[in-house]
């Protein structure tokens, strides 16, 4: 009886393992069939682009560090000096782009921390309430921080509010879905007890959620100050404001020192920024671990 359990044993363990060699055989199979069609589509995209060109991609090649050199042959033109010069001349502007991704993130911080209790699933037991505060979220998150400042540039013209209302809007939705993920994965056993002695919704969540998830909120406010700096550059191609405005017009009248300091300086600060905000991440984290 014994042999026989195991040998039934043993069958339907075969019978699984070659299962399941089939499924990885076929997920195999169709990654590589989808790689194919998109080697083929970029590829051919590549031909159909090149036939359209006045010059073909592969024989103006070699002209490719063409542009690099003659910025870099401006920069030894300007001097080290006339550099150093440039970086003061421009700074301002770097200011400018980090003080727009900085409200910008304080802004969205409050109203998104806010949104994302009312679309916690375990918080709010109206689902009505949490799915339409989901789709709110949904709403902010789906248009990116340059459309909006497009629109928003052609309605109150050329200026840093552009790009503040633009990377507000699309970070609120973006840090209260994630937010709300947070709140999702919290312990509830505190704001319980403080509803079995008396304590309304927002002392629940003052007392009994917020310290929980404040750790986390603050490092995923910090990663997303790193996106909203560079966003903050970037919307400056379309009037926004900023360093980005900047080395717009030197990109349009080819200044090459100018737009090698302007790109080092972009590199420099979203580095820094980047190291600065790891470090701080991971000591809220040690915090969060601690408690």
């Amino acid at each position: 009886m014994a042999a026989h359990l195991a040998l039934t044993e043993a069958s339907r363990l075969a019978e699984i393992s070659q299962a399941y060699e089939q499924v990885a055989r076929r997920r195999t199979l169709y990654t590589f069939f989808l790689l194919g069609v998109c080697a083929l589509s970029i590829f051919g995209g590549l031909y159909i682009a090149d036939e359209a060109n006045s010059g073909g991609f592969w024989t103006g090649l070699d002209k490719f560090f063409d542009y690099p050199a003659e910025l870099f042959a401006g920069a030894y033109e300007t001097g080290l000096a006339g550099l150093f010069g440039l970086v003061f001349h421009y700074s301002p502007y770097l200011f400018e782009t980090i003080n727009i991704a900085m409200v910008s993130t304080l802004i969205a911080f409050f109203l998104g921390g806010a949104l994302s209790f009312v679309a916690s699933r375990n918080l709010v037991s109206n689902r009505f309430v949490v799915g339409l505060m989901r789709r709110v979220m949904d709403i902010f998150r789906a248009f990116p921080e340059i459309v909006i400042a497009l629109l928003l540039v052609l309605i109150l013209g050329p200026s840093p509010v552009a790009a503040i209302i633009a990377v507000t809007t699309h970070t609120i939705g973006a840090l209260a879905k994630q937010f709300s993920e947070v709140n999702e994965n919290c312990d509830l056993k505190a704001a319980e007890g403080i509803g079995s002695v008396g304590g309304n919704w927002l002392e629940q969540i003052r007392y009994g959620i917020l310290p929980q998830v404040m750790p986390n909120f603050l490092s995923y406010t910090l990663l997303r100050l790193e996106v909203n700096v560079r966003a903050s550059a970037i919307l400056g191609f379309v009037g926004a404001g900023g360093l980005g405005a900047e080395l717009k017009m030197v990109v349009d009248w080819n200044y090459g020192a100018d737009i090698l300091v302007i790109i080092f300086m972009l590199v420099f600060s979203i580095s820094s920024i980047d190291y600065l905000s790891g470090w701080l991440r991971q000591k809220l984290i040690g915090q969060a671990v601690q408690v």
